[in-house]
């Protein structure tokens, strides 16, 4: 018998910053058919509160230094602003949604990040996700809402990257469900061009990825990003969807498609 479809959507800081973003993508989130799970980041407005309070947010490579002080910033704000924020908006459009944490039903634990050339403080690598626990959520109808936090099992919360959640996420549920990733992002999906927004390469397997690669065409910020996405199609998903919001639509075709 196949299996049940699951999709797990991750939006990022640039729509959570944005009032109307948000609303638009939340209703097309909600209008999304099937069983789902939404994980979203919150980086920008950390920052920004952070800097209210006085706390300097230090970064290298575009991940976050995350001490004691910086970790109370991001509980607040993840876990609660922007999470509750999310979670009462789909309230309103109707569906009954249910704001997580790692911690929360022991959803996801993951390991301090060793410290090798940087120490990045209470960061965490997922190691788990507890599918029966998310999934009983799931079969009493409510939509999980995860931000990007996770704890160790041993009471100490850790700042985790949001596409890791994601597609670890959808690797533990692939076990129970045909799961599906969408990332959302600024872009209509990977581009052949960077200068051109609209020469969007429609669907990527293992061998044209090989070819990008060596063509330089995927390179910086979208490597780590491309190599979660394969990371994940080798271990359980069945395929993942990058692009703007309006890809969640049945409308529009534009954005990518990543298969094995």
């Amino acid at each position: 018998m196949p299996k049940e479809k699951l999709s797990i959507v991750k939006i990022g800081g640039n729509i959570i910053e944005d009032a109307s973003a948000l609303q638009a993508f939340l209703k097309l989130f909600a209008n999304l058919k099937g069983k789902k799970i939404l994980v979203h980041g919150g980086g920008k407005r950390a920052t920004h509160i952070a800097s209210k309070l006085g706390i300097e947010s230090k970064m290298v490579n575009g991940r976050r230094i995350t001490d004691a002080e910086t970790l109370e910033v991001i509980t607040m704000v993840y876990g609660g602003l922007v999470n509750k924020n999310v979670v009462a908006r789909l309230q309103a459009l109707n569906i009954n949604a249910i704001g997580l944490t790692g911690a929360d039903a022991n959803s996801i634990t993951s390991d301090r990040r060793p410290v090798k050339d940087i120490d990045f403080g209470f960061v965490g690598d997922v190691k788990s996700v507890d599918s029966h626990s998310v999934n009983k959520l799931i079969e009493a109808n409510f939509t999980p809402v995860f931000c990007a936090i996770t704890h160790d099992g041993n009471g100490q919360l850790l700042n985790t990257n949001a596409d890791t959640i994601t597609s670890q996420i959808a690797i533990g549920m692939s076990e129970l469900y045909e799961t599906s990733i969408y990332y959302c992002f600024e872009l209509n999906g990977v581009l052949e061009d960077i200068n051109d927004k609209n020469s969007v390469i429609k669907h990527i397997d293992t061998k044209l990825y090989k070819a990008l690669l060596e063509q330089g065409i995927i390179a910086d910020g979208m490597l780590p990003k491309m190599e979660n996405c394969f990371d994940a199609l080798n271990h359980g998903v069945s395929n993942i969807n990058m692009g703007n919001t309006s890809m969640l639509t049945q409308e529009n075709d534009n954005f990518t498609t990543i298969t094995l």
